[in-house]
């Protein structure tokens, strides 16, 4: 499908089956034709595809369609464009022909992690990392990042979707153009390119990679975008896209895009060629029912595999999806996963769907959606109530008793079938919800009881069972809720790590129990006994192990405000067991008063709380502590 390049010229492929008349226009091989010229009319088929070559057609030449229909006669991006042209500017952007072959990988190596062992990190490209004043931040500038994030020990990035959309900015959910980058994300200006050509090729250098022979690699939007993919699995991080199949975004008013690309009368919703009349956040839903629609969006997730080496997906709204197509929704799951799991049988496939349902994980064998993993709110919902009740004093009542019964997604074969987290682009996005900061303490983010809680709750999520994901600015206690207008000061402000002490000492936390969850594998292990709630202390207590070997772990949790001394504990057996994390230690890091166990504890006391034995510790304040019969790798 779309333009394709080959030897000597080009193929061009669009599909129109009520179109009378499809013409391929542009500037190709010195020839500048935007005229209805026969030598340029495609043939048809009988499946409504039409077909043409074109001789002397190379890489980075102009080409739209101009489709004669029955509602209206007009030009028409290629659905399948590679690229758009940034003049004329979207939606009347022209397409470019590009070759996929264009960029030189270096990730032959690079393989996804196992599913239980992942840390999934979330961004938004166009503010993570803003370097220029009211412009959003490119896919180039996320590499500039790569360093913080390898340190930070994450190994999954999702961004937030990065296809052309209808509007700018965005959030990333109104996608327009399902094969090409979205043109702000694209470095334009040759100076600043410059830049980054160097800064990509001593990256490639400190890995001991051919350097990218000159800036002309990087110079369109999608090697830019696959330099971003590249770089990362060179530095051992996957990249799985945020991709948008429950409905397409706005085009009312973009005469050149998919929803009439047939030109059919525009009178009836219905008659879309790709939609149906059935709505969903300002879009229109697939018509699914459509096989060639079907393998359209299919087609989508294959080409991201192929031409992007991404590592997995992150599908919207599947509840959606499947809503909005009551017939049909469920068996294009089954399609679109098993195609992906055929073509990459090690890519993640992780499906929000509201309420969470443990069928979507199931195999399409079983009658399952055939999805890997689901996203899951409980552990998240009762984890910000706890914070939230916390932030109102110590007569404040807190359910842990909640958190207790969310540790563990029940009905899920595996812990690692969920996907847990905090905060996310949803919940804390202006006008939202409040990040963990400011939901610890409404009316002062920078005070101990923000920090420390902050630190409790992401503990909590960094040791209990599940992928866990961080939301960007999570890892430096970032309060401020985010937009997606980079003009807008709700962005993250990096400088502040040189600037304020609280903001390093989390990043250094966050790290530290990032990087422990990959040195005990129990806490990536299948088995969690909460073992201890306490509403009144506000104190939890689990143990992690892995079955057959044991590498058992315990996990202290508390929302109290003050430090508990001689806190009785029962412990899975009569050991020495070695505090190997506390964030205490991290308040004012190193922390010259901190409160803990002076490394260790022995568990010699009597039975309690289901073990044999017990131990009589000291329990910081609003704090994490991990236990472990061993010191970690």
């Amino acid at each position: 499908m779309g333009a394709n390049l080959i030897a000597d010229g080009a193929t061009f492929r669009a599909w129109a089956p009520r179109a009378t008349a499809v013409y391929l226009n542009g500037r190709f091989g010195g020839r500048d034709a935007w005229t209805k010229d026969p030598d340029l009319l495609l043939l048809k088929d009988s499946g409504g595809y039409w077909t043409g070559f074109l001789e002397a057609v190379s890489d980075g030449d102009i080409y739209s369609f101009y489709v004669e229909g029955v509602g209206s006669s007009g030009y028409k991006r290629d659905p399948y464009a590679r690229e758009l042209t940034a003049n004329p500017p979207f939606p009347n952007s022209n397409c470019i022909v590009r070759s996929p072959a264009s960029y030189p990988w270096h990730d032959g190596d690079f393989h996804m992690p196992a599913f239980a062992d992942l840390v999934i990190y979330q961004l938004h490209i166009g503010t993570y990392a803003l370097s220029t004043a009211n412009a959003p931040s490119t896919f180039l500038d996320v590499i500039d990042k790569l360093e913080h994030l390898t340190s930070l020990g994450v190994n999954v990035l999702q961004p937030l979707p990065i296809d052309e959309m209808e509007t700018n900015p965005s959030l990333g959910y109104n996608g327009g153009d399902y094969f090409s980058p979205d043109l702000p994300y694209v470095v334009v200006d040759p100076n600043v390119l410059e830049s980054h050509f160097e800064r990509i090729n001593g990256l490639l250098a400190a890995k001991a990679r051919t350097p990218l022979a000159n800036i002309d690699t990087i110079r369109s939007g999608p090697n830019q975008l696959k330099a971003l993919v590249d770089c990362c699995h060179l530095c051992g991080i996957a990249v799985t896209f945020d991709v948008v199949y429950n409905h397409a975004g706005g085009f009312f008013g973009d005469d050149h895009a998919l929803y009439f690309w047939d030109r059919f009368s525009n009178g009836n919703l219905n008659n879309s060629l790709y939609f149906t009349d059935q709505g969903w956040a300002g879009g229109l839903s697939f018509a699914l029912w459509n096989r060639d629609v079907r393998q359209f969006v299919i087609n989508s997730a294959k080409f991201y595999l192929a031409e992007f080496h991404v590592d997995g997906f992150r599908y919207d709204e599947i509840s959606v999806l499947n809503r909005l197509n009551v017939n049909t929704g469920w068996s294009f799951c089954q399609d679109l996963t098993n195609t992906v799991r055929f073509l990459n049988p090690r890519a993640l496939q992780n499906a929000e769907y509201w309420p969470v349902n443990p069928a979507i994980v199931a195999s399409s064998e079983d009658g399952g959606a055939g999805f890997d993993v689901t996203q899951h709110d409980g552990l998240r919902d009762s984890v910000r109530a706890a914070i939230d009740a916390a932030s109102f004093g110590e007569q404040a009542t807190l359910d842990i008793d909640a958190i207790a019964a969310h540790m563990y997604p029940v009905g899920f074969a595996s812990q690692w079938k969920a996907v847990t987290c905090i905060e996310n682009h949803d919940i804390v996005k202006e006008g939202t919800g409040l990040r963990i900061p400011t939901l610890a303490d409404k009316s002062d983010q920078e005070s101990w009881y923000a920090r420390s809680r902050a630190r409790a709750a992401t503990g909590l999520l960094l040791t209990a069972p599940g992928i866990p994901m961080l939301f960007m600015g999570q890892e430096i206690l970032e309060s401020k809720q985010w937009s997606d207008d980079p003009k807008s000061p709700l962005h993250i402000d990096w400088s502040t790590l040189d600037k304020e002490a609280s903001k390093t000492d989390f990043l250094h936390f966050a790290s530290d129990i990032v990087h422990l969850r990959s040195e005990y594998p129990a806490l990536r292990a299948q088995n969690v006994n909460v073992f201890h709630v306490h509403n009144e202390n506000r104190v939890m207590a689990f143990h992690r192990w892995i079955s057959g070997i044991g590498a058992d772990v315990v996990v202290v949790w508390s929302l109290c405000d003050t430090t508990y001394h001689e806190y009785d504990l029962g412990f899975p057996q009569p050991d020495h067991w070695f505090e190997v994390f506390n964030s205490d230690a991290y308040d004012h890091c190193p922390n010259p008063v901190v409160a803990g166990n002076g490394g260790s504890t022995n568990a010699s006391g009597p039975p309690l709380h289901g073990f044999s034995q017990s131990s009589s510790i000291t329990i910081p304040a609003n704090a994490i502590l991990v236990f472990a019969t061993h010191r970690g790798d």
